[in-house]
């Protein structure tokens, strides 16, 4: 095991030492592309990057608020894709769950780390079905099915669509940057129903709330010049749906915003950069790495303008171990006006240490 994390290392140092010297080697994030679904929920391999990502709030029986992240990542980093190998690393998958207790005010979360193959890690192109040892998630006639067995808890949960794609960008290309290279292919499953289980000390308790799925790939996410980003995705009370992000630079000002707004009558409304703003309202400081994240915001979108609060403040997520960051993900509400806009997930990167995917 040990041979296998040095190996896992060794092969992401090279993708980080090759940096954007190698961007060529990749595909390439290209206007005009039009995303297909089905098979644009699948794996996209020859990219550098890629995630699904599924934030939530359910409910159990005795009305338990609970927070869910489950993140699986892709990388291809580049290295021994000559070697024939079945060891060589050419495809690495990462994944991070976690599950926030409001109640006991408690964090758990865990994390995998593999090279693809072997049967034990794969990410398939064509359909979502990314697998990492006995973590999954997978596309169902219903929807998608998430499995995690993490050391302190677990999950079996069934995520159901219940509104069309929402393509982020313009029909699906999102610019993160002020280059047009710096772009994803990217969209987004607001309002999905959940249901299914989580157990936690043994107990398995029966969930259903919420959740919000992104997919996102690309090969030249980050400008040189950002620290990281502040995103936020909102599932609406009245049905719609808010996805909103700040690429920060070095000094933590904006260098690149964006997002978009889907009404509840269906209606797309793509934010453009100069109409994005993320103003902090208070600040969590942790006790483990004594970094400072922003928890409480307030976020101006176009012409709408609302505060967000989190479930609670140590959402921290430690994933050192696998994808080499300290990054802050929590269940929040947003308010306008004393009143629930609605509630979904924030993120926070580049707080610890500036952000290197």
């Amino acid at each position: 095991m040990r041979r296998g994390r040095v190996a896992l290392l060794l092969a992401v140092g090279c993708a980080w030492l090759c940096g954007t010297a190698c961007a060529q080697d990749y595909a390439q994030v290209q206007p005009g592309y039009e995303l297909q679904f089905p098979r644009d929920h699948g794996s996209h391999p020859q990219f550098r990057t890629e995630w699904w990502y599924l934030t939530g709030r359910v409910q159990d029986a005795g009305g338990a608020e609970l927070g869910i992240q489950i993140t699986f990542f892709r990388n291809r980093p580049r290295v021994a894709e000559d070697n024939p190998s079945r060891f060589a690393p050419r495809q690495l998958l990462f994944a991070h769950a976690a599950l926030a207790d409001a109640r006991s005010g408690k964090l758990l979360h865990d994390q995998r780390a593999a090279r693809a193959g072997f049967g034990l890690a794969e990410a398939q192109e064509g359909r979502t079905e990314v697998a990492l040892d006995d973590w999954s998630l997978k596309q169902t006639e219903g929807g998608y099915r998430a499995v995690v067995a993490a050391r302190e808890f677990a999950y079996a949960l069934d995520f159901k669509p219940t509104q069309a794609v929402l393509l982020q960008g313009e029909r699906g290309l999102s610019r993160k940057g002020p280059q047009p290279e710096q772009a994803s292919y990217y969209y987004s499953q607001p309002h999905l129903a959940v249901s299914g289980s989580v157990t936690v000390n043994g107990e398995q308790r029966a969930v259903s709330g919420v959740a919000w799925l992104d997919h996102e790939w690309s090969s030249e996410y980050l400008a040189p010049e950002a620290q990281g980003w502040d995103w936020v995705g909102l599932n609406l009370a009245d049905g719609g749906a808010l996805m909103a992000f700040r690429m920060r630079d070095k000094q933590g000002g904006t260098l690149w915003a964006g997002g978009a707004v889907r009404t509840a009558d269906g209606r797309v409304r793509v934010l453009a950069p100069g109409e994005v703003r993320f103003e902090p309202l208070r600040r969590w400081r942790s006790p483990r790495t004594q970094t400072e994240y922003p928890v409480a915001l307030r976020v101006q979108v176009g012409n709408l303008e609302f505060e967000l609060e989190p479930m609670m403040d140590d959402q921290e997520l430690d994933s050192r171990a696998s994808t080499g960051t300290i990054y802050w993900e929590g269940a929040v509400a947003a308010k306008s006006g004393g009143k629930l806009l609605g509630s979904g997930y924030l993120e926070l990167t580049g707080y610890w240490r500036p952000l290197k995917l």
